[in-house]
């Protein structure tokens, strides 16, 4: 896809593809993108707070790659009127970027043979009376953030922004399942039609069986009791709909986790990984819940700095961006920090000449409190 291009040309195409540069004199795309990334890797809280900053720096900015000066009005009406697609194929690009420079990435320690990508979803209110043509409840209202997240390198594999009220579901009828990857859900994706397109694409899925689940046992495997695993099974689903839409076997498999004191039934169509294997996959699953959540606290996706539906898929689309572009700038200068620290190196620095490697890797960060670098090792150093 796109060889031989610079990433800026391959920009350009997507501005072109929507039109977003149509009867566009001024503000350019770009610079607009450039506004709203400065706004994320700084933590400002609203789009004046971005302009004034920016400002501050006036004579800064035509080497930042601003050709324009920046006006709040302006940048909030591009924000409303601009497709929000551009961002979101330009992040497309970069996703493509950071998963080849994490292709050897040890961040598990499971050989599958296969790519992992972890399928989840998360909810972002919004206030009623400000986004009122996104209703999930009569109090509230929300859009909700798909994604498949893949293990290695935890970098985002496809993401899709819906309606808050949408089903989980839906959004796996977007993905085109892999060969020998795995697809590790929860169970609020159970869908025996949809898990039957995954098998037959030559995929597996792993997630968790529903307790009201109709099955027959077909035989049991021996297990090993003192691994957790209690149960180890070949089914077939029994009732009507369920069999009509999976009429082929399925493998069932209880786990007690002595930490939490409970038990887990787990439900793949994959015959071959050992039953521990399995259990230790799902559990890893609890990644992609920690990626929202970081996401959340580090980047502005909460508080929105537009009103419209396009505004908000704005934002939501440069922020992931910002997170895809410390990801790449980590691997490319080999960086021996977190994703935490590096964030808040750049949020203070993006005004210094420093050469980034050795800006990154020289700055001394004060004291973090202790829950904050738990949560920041979930990335590595």
């Amino acid at each position: 896809m796109h060889q031989g291009k610079y990433v800026f040309s391959q920009i350009m195409e997507t501005v072109a593809r929507y039109r977003g540069e149509y009867w566009v004199k001024g503000f350019s795309c770009w610079e607009q993108f450039l506004a709203m990334a400065f706004g994320q890797l700084t933590f400002r809280e609203s789009l004046r707070d971005v302009v004034v900053c920016l400002n501050a720096h006036q004579d800064k900015l035509y080497h930042l790659g601003f050709r324009t000066t920046v006006v709040r009005t302006t940048l909030a009406y591009t924000n409303e009127k601009r497709d929000w697609r551009i961002y979101r194929d330009f992040a497309n690009l970069l996703i493509i970027e950071a998963r080849k420079l994490y292709v050897n990435d040890k961040t598990f320690n499971l050989d599958l043979g296969g790519t992992v990508y972890l399928v989840d979803s998360t909810t972002i209110e919004l206030c009623l009376s400000l986004f009122s043509w996104e209703k999930l409840k009569k109090v509230r209202a929300a859009v909700k953030l798909n994604m498949a997240l893949e293990l290695k390198g935890n970098i985002p594999a496809f993401f899709h922004i819906s309606e808050g009220k949408s089903h989980d579901i839906n959004f796996l009828d977007l993905l085109e399942f892999e060969v020998g990857a795995y697809y590790v859900m929860d169970r609020g994706y159970v869908d025996f039609e949809r898990f039957y397109k995954i098998h037959k694409s030559g995929a597996f899925f792993v997630t968790r069986a529903k307790v009201n689940m109709v099955f027959k046992r077909i035989y049991s495997n021996s297990v090993v009791k003192d691994s957790g695993v209690t149960c180890n099974q070949i089914i077939k689903l029994t009732a009507y709909k369920a069999r009509k839409d999976y009429p082929e076997k399925l493998r069932r498999i209880k786990y007690y986790d002595s930490i939490t004191n409970r038990t887990y039934v787990f439900l793949t169509n994959n015959f071959v990984l050992d039953a521990i294997t399995i259990a230790q996959l799902y559990k890893h699953r609890w990644q992609i819940e920690l990626f929202f959540k970081w996401i959340k606290q580090h980047l502005s996706i909460k508080s929105f700095w537009g009103r419209s539906d396009n505004a908000v898929k704005t934002q939501i689309c440069i922020a992931l961006c910002a997170y895809l572009l410390v990801a790449i700038l980590k691997k490319k200068f080999n960086i021996n920090r977190n994703f935490y620290e590096i964030l808040q190196i750049l949020s203070v620095s993006l005004f210094d000449k420093t050469p980034l490697l050795k800006l990154v890797s020289e700055f001394r960060l004060p004291e973090t409190p202790v829950s904050f670098q738990k949560q920041a090792q979930l990335w590595g150093d």
